[in-house]
């Protein structure tokens, strides 16, 4: 099953070619369709970067770490 990264990852070439080439076929001229997709496709990359940031799963939380009593 495909993760999230794995979706962003495919969706950036689709954005770069697909919307590219959807904004040519509509009639937007090509110096304008390439810099629209690319805004797009940095806006998938920002998304994954800073909006759904990758965790390090080694990293223990407070609910794992076992706490010393002290009795």
């Amino acid at each position: 099953m495909a993760g999230y990264y794995d979706i962003v990852l495919g969706l950036i070439p689709v954005a770069l070619l697909g919307i590219t080439a959807a904004l040519t076929v509509v009639g937007i001229p090509l110096t304008t369709a390439v810099p629209v997709s690319a805004l797009v496709a940095i806006g998938v990359i920002g998304h994954a970067m800073f909006v759904n940031a990758p965790i390090d799963s080694s990293e223990e939380t407070p609910a794992t770490h076992p706490t010393i009593n002290s009795d």
